[in-house]
């Protein structure tokens, strides 16, 4: 199943670190890694995933245990343009960038 996350407030550089430490894992054990990952990138990040997995269980695609990360992606969103104050009464460009971040569940058939 899948989730996506769009416009999240946040460079894709610095969530891209949170998207590589949880790809491939079992969903349990992402969770619980992004529980105690001290990144700020890690609750949304948590909560999408979760979203997922709720997808795929109310769906009755999977069972929670059998599932995990088959592809999870940070693409770039849009940029924020905005001005600063500088010196001598100019304005300097200030630029917010935001991600999306996809995140495809797949489960485990080894049966």
């Amino acid at each position: 199943m899948k989730a996506k996350l769009s416009n999240y407030r946040q460079s894709p550089r610095k969530v891209r670190l949170v998207a590589d430490l949880v790809r491939g894992k079992q969903v349990g054990e992402a969770v619980i890694a992004l529980t105690h990952l001290p990144k700020r990138a890690s609750a949304p990040v948590k909560k999408l995933i979760e979203s997922a997995i709720a997808n795929a269980v109310s769906a009755g695609k999977a069972k929670k245990e059998d599932l995990y990360i088959k592809e999870i992606a940070v693409d770039k969103g849009v940029v924020l343009k905005r001005m600063r104050p500088g010196a001598h009464g100019r304005s300097y460009p200030l630029h917010k960038h935001t991600s999306h971040v996809r995140v495809v569940l797949d489960s485990h058939h080894d049966a």
